[in-house]
């Protein structure tokens, strides 16, 4: 059987599962905040922030966390929040 590798880039849901949620990404992020682990620190981090895409997608989310230097962890919190998001 083969190794499973670790993704190297951000989950590609196709589009069509993103596309029709009701709750934007962001703002179910904003929801996340009595969560434990990194997915609920990512919460806290975004509720801090007056720049965090509320209204945002996964990659928007990815794309705030890189311009303001955001640890490791919290990318791998977003992939993680982008699978619950979509099962959601």
């Amino acid at each position: 059987m083969p190794a499973l590798s670790k993704m190297d880039g951000p989950l590609d849901l196709g589009g069509y599962e993103t596309s029709s949620k009701s709750l934007p990404f962001g703002r179910w992020i904003l929801e996340q905040s009595e969560r434990g682990g990194f997915i609920g620190q990512l919460a806290s981090i975004a509720r801090s922030d007056r720049g965090f895409p509320k209204d945002g997608t996964p990659e928007a989310v990815r794309k705030r966390l890189g311009d303001t230097g955001a640890d490791p962890e919290m990318f791998e919190a977003v992939d993680d929040a982008e699978m619950d998001w979509v099962s959601w």
